[in-house]
């Protein structure tokens, strides 16, 4: 709780919270202290000395000064002063000013800003060339080391927000800079390209390649004109006075600020929920730029959501209906193209009854647009066989939460994964599959000695990184998670409060466990006895523990029972309902979880609710102003059991939007050939895609920046983005097209903006009972459920649990054997996943050259002793072949896979897994067993260039330390405090 206090500054009494930075305690009263180095996600690095105050008489950096009762301060002494000016002055002999030539002069460059503060009038070092090339080698940024003050912020960020630990400051070296690997070029090092550093920097020495040229009236010129334009400029600074370039700089920031828009939007890949501000001047992207003020991810970001955007104005963007004719695709207008779709599918239904219509909505569209997709399919078709691409990875997941605790969505935020005392990662690559909540279980671990628990068969970052790491072998979750279970009991680490008051169940289950020894565990899973037992003992006396898990676990053929395994052991540790506690699912897809949320479910409505519950319906009857028997009470099917009824001549009709089913499904020829035999196919999406090639009509979409709505990350937060772009061509928002394409099928339903879809959802579902837009504005978010009064839920739990009883319920699970396993002739395991730099098809990151780069092919990983049994290098090709069809990759030979089991990226269409893997899924929710696919591999006389590029951050070397060492400086020799000169201020 906030504890008041007032200080006095310049002779002000001001009144605010205690502990808080000066900073940001004088910004809350509409003060400004000239700084540069500050930050508020990364607090004091005390390098730029341009905020000097006086403290009771003292000299004291102002970004180091937090609020206290009583604190008398003073900013206008003339020593006070006189330090921030040297400060400054030292800056720019590290730095050359050319603000209005500069990209970076938008009025938010701190350096230039500073400098207008102060009011300098002239510089007083010389501003010297160093002897370091500009480091161009990213795709995506670029390093001026000219321009580089060494304020080490890039280095903070680094090393403590994002902790990939690349960048750092050589402060002895007679010319310092910012150093990637300890002197690599920046492309050639261990840089994952998240874009941290960027974001970060006050001036122009990191700075998005997107935004050269694109600013300002005179950015544009060759620095064949810029570089005599600077020369005068710095003979009048020298010779008349600064202040008139610093006017004439002032003015053109100003000038830039209509031609550059910054909209607020929501990432659209992974399922943290990254939220941040877009950059365009006209069509074109300039930027992406974090802020502290997001709920989710504060200042960072990954690749994509930094840098990859180019689909956006990508040229094989849809921009026009697509009719099949004759084998061929022709341009149709909207309105030939829709009522086109709304004749067939009404047609299909009449003839052959609703349950011969299927929908399948995107889990990368907004809540309201999954929400009309279920509507369409429940009130105008009458069938529930809608679905969304969760099917594919977290429907297990959510079966388990069901099962036990009873809501399907993380029990908590991000900021209860930071706080956690352990972290156990189970089946989840973390920092590939989403960066910045990998970022903040590193920075935890790192600065506060968070403990983190690994169980995954490939030794990825988060592997390597774990306290404790373990390989269990394929599909025997379930029996380590129970082993685990059992030994909290049997050793006195259950907690036994917490299970009588809240947990059902209990005596039962613990019987339950009797096959499931230490022993016994280790016979099946591989993991030594003594690691299990050094694993329950950290998370058992543990007071807090954050389980999560992703794909590793969910794509197996029991997949909801392991998710229930792992729900177990965290209610039988107590680890429900409190701070820094529960289940989290990992989302893989932008919006998965809304899509889930907003009813794109073959069982639910919006809000969970099932459909085969009478009364529900009659709610949602009335609130659609329909009758009751309109609604279906008969579940319907599932992406998966549409695709085999379309197989079987049951499901004639598929409506597909934005979800690539012919390239994500299991065994691809099944699903192409199901395509294939459908009366009439729908494909809605931004692209053609190898989907959209099997349709008979192709309704071009538009991307989330060309549209408003809202998203559902994994934590259940609720986020509005805005409209960045106009829609590309005559593209339209799927939220239309659902719209026009229902009042065409005989229901006008007249929404004229997506607040009045989500309005309609919060008047019927409990769940969202006080979501609306207002609630929503800006960067306000909120976590379901959310009450009629716009209370909402950060944490889960607190108060019991969702039942008739208010208690959660330990589940009873035996083991089962996977339903397909290596065997003499398909002697391994064929693991696949995703890759940091691409997502999914890649339809949306293939279109990025820097992404390609980076990855340009597939390939499929090798262990060394595997690699070397059988003669294996990298670049070899090899045949992979399973039950099924075989295909052909470049090895890639690394220790991150070990012994029989081999890793194939998910991400490249044509040589993909799916070819591969089978139709056997989890018989409880349907989702296929990707995991389980065995193959076998013949090498072949073949070879080619390594997979992977050389320069690939997965082959640098990380130079992990605490951040900025601004100690180091202070006590070099060439470094005094401030007021008094500098010899050497381009060192210091």
């Amino acid at each position: 709780m906030n504890r008041p206090c007032t200080i006095t500054f310049d002779d002000k009494k001001l009144t605010g919270n205690a502990d808080e930075p000066l900073i940001d305690f004088l910004e809350n009263h509409g003060i400004s202290l000239p700084n540069v180095c500050y930050h508020p996600s990364l607090g004091a690095i005390e390098t730029c000395d341009t905020c000097w105050v006086e403290v009771n008489g003292e000299m004291q950096r102002g970004c180091a000064l937090r609020t206290e009762e009583g604190l008398n301060i003073s900013s206008r002494s003339a020593q006070a002063t006189a330090a921030r000016h040297e400060g400054m002055d030292r800056l720019l002999a590290k730095h050359e000013l050319y603000c209005t030539v500069c990209e970076n002069n938008n009025g938010d460059c701190r350096v230039h800003n500073a400098l207008v503060e102060m009011d300098i009038p002239i510089q007083r070092y010389e501003f010297q060339p160093k002897p370091h090339l500009k480091d161009t080698s990213s795709p995506f940024y670029t390093y001026d080391p000219d321009q580089c003050i060494l304020c080490g912020q890039c280095v903070e960020a680094c090393q403590n927000v994002e902790v990939n630990e690349t960048l750092s400051i050589d402060y002895a070296s007679e010319n310092p800079r910012v150093l990637w690997d300890g002197g690599k070029e920046i492309n050639d090092s261990s840089c994952v390209h998240c874009g941290h550093c960027v974001t970060v920097c006050p001036c122009n020495a990191l700075q998005e390649n997107t935004m050269y040229g694109q600013t300002g009236p005179l950015t544009a010129l060759p620095w064949s004109l810029k570089r005599p334009m600077i020369e005068v400029v710095k003979e009048v600074e020298n010779t008349t006075s600064a202040k008139p370039i610093t006017g004439i700089s002032e003015l053109d920031a100003t000038w830039r600020q209509p031609g550059i828009k910054r909209t607020k939007t929501v990432c659209t890949y992974c399922g943290v929920g990254c939220s941040f501000e877009m950059w365009t001047r006209d069509r074109k992207i300039l930027k992406v730029q974090p802020t502290p003020d997001a709920p989710a991810n504060g200042i960072s970001t990954c690749i994509k959501g930094k840098f990859a955007w180019d689909f956006v104005n990508s040229e094989k963007r849809l921009t026009t209906p697509l009719i099949r004719e004759n084998g061929q695709f022709r341009e149709a207008s909207w309105d030939e193209a829709l009522d086109l779709v709304a004749r067939r599918l009404l047609n299909v239904r009449d003839i052959h009854g609703p349950q011969s219509v299927g929908f399948i909505g995107s889990s990368k569209a907004s809540n309201e647009e999954a929400y009309l997709t279920q509507k369409i399919a429940r009130l105008i078709i009458g069938t529930n066989s809608v679905d969304n691409s969760s099917r594919y990875c977290q429907n297990p997941a959510t079966k388990g939460l069901f099962r036990t605790v009873g809501y399907g969505g993380d029990a908590g935020t991000i900021k209860d994964i930071e706080q956690a005392e352990v972290v156990v990662l189970v089946g989840s690559n973390t920092a590939e599959n989403h960066p910045v909540i990998a970022s903040r279980i590193k920075s935890s671990q790192k600065l506060h000695g968070q403990k983190l628990v690994v169980f995954d068969p490939r030794k990825h970052e988060m592997a390597e990184r774990a306290n404790l790491f373990m390989r269990p072998n394929a599909s025997t979750d379930l029996i380590w998670a129970s082993a685990l279970s059992r030994y909290m009991f049997d050793n006195d680490l259950a907690d036994y409060e917490f299970l009588e008051r809240w947990v059902n169940n209990v005596d039962e289950y613990r019987e339950s466990l009797a096959p499931f020894t230490l022993d016994f565990a280790e016979q099946k899973t591989g993991i030594p006895k003594q690691q299990l037992i050094e694993a329950a003992e950290l998370i058992g006396r543990a007071k807090s523990v954050c389980l999560l898990w992703a794909m590793g676990i969910t794509q197996h053929s029991h997949g909801s029972d392991t998710s229930t395994a792992l729900s177990n052991l965290l209610l039988v540790t107590g680890n429900y309902g409190k701070p820094g506690t529960g289940g989290y699912p990992m989302r893989g897809h932008n919006n998965v979880q809304g899509a889930s949320d907003f009813g794109c479910l073959r069982n639910m409505y919006p809000g969970y609710e099932k459909v085969t519950d009478e009364d529900v319906r009659k709610r949602w009857a009335k609130g659609w102003g329909v009758k009751p028997e309109q609604l279906s009470l008969e579940e319907g099917w599932g992406n998966f059991l549409m695709v085999q009824a379309a197989a079987d001549d049951k499901l004639k009709a598929m409506y597909i939007i934005g979800e690539e089913t012919a390239f994500s499904d299991s065994n691809t020829h099944n699903v192409h050939s199901a395509f294939e035999s459908l009366d009439f196919m729908v494909v809605q999406d931004m692209f053609l895609s190898r989907t959209a090639e099997f349709a008979d009509v192709v309704l071009p979409a538009c991307p989330s920046v060309e549209k408003e709505g809202t998203f559902v990350n994994t934590e259940r937060r609720i986020q509005r983005f805005y409209q960045v772009l106009e829609p590309l061509g005559d593209s339209r928002p799927d939220w239309r097209i659902l719209t026009d394409l229902a009042a065409r099928m005989g229901h006008d339903w007249g929404y004229n903006h997506p607040s009045e879809i989500m309005a309609e959802c919060a008047s019927i579902s409990p769940l969202f009972a006080g979501v609306s837009y207002e609630r929503l504005e800006g960067w306000k978010s909120l976590l379901w459920p959310v009450a009629e009064d716009g209370t909402d839920t950060p944490l889960l739990y607190t108060d019991g649990f969702p039942t008739e009883d208010g208690k959660a319920s330990l589940f009873v699970l035996e083991w089962q054997e996977p339903l397909e396993a290596a065997d003499e002739e398909y002697d391994l395991m064929l693991d696949n996943g995703r890759l940091l730099e691409h997502f999914q098809g890649s339809n949306q990151t293939g279109r990025s050259q820097g992404i390609w780069d980076q990855v340009p092919r597939s390939f499929v990983e090798v262990s060394p002793e595997l690699a070397a049994e059988r003669n294996i290098q990298d670049g070899t090709w090899v045949r992979l072949t399973s039950r099924r069809d075989s295909r052909e990759f470049p090895a890639l030979v690394t220790d991150r896979v070990a012994g029989k089991t081999l890793y194939l990226p998910i991400h490249f269409g044509k040589p993909g897994v799916n070819a591969l893997t089978g139709e056997h899924t989890d018989p409880i929710v349907h989702t296929p067993a990707y995991k389980e696919t065995a193959v076998k591999l013949e090498v072949l006389d073949k070879r080619t260039e390594p997979p992977l590029p050389s320069t690939n951050y997965r082959f640098g070397k990380r130079t992990p330390n605490e951040g900025v060492a601004v100690e180091v400086k202070w006590a070099n020799e060439d470094y005094t405090l401030p007021p008094a000169q500098q010899t050497n201020p381009r060192k210091m």
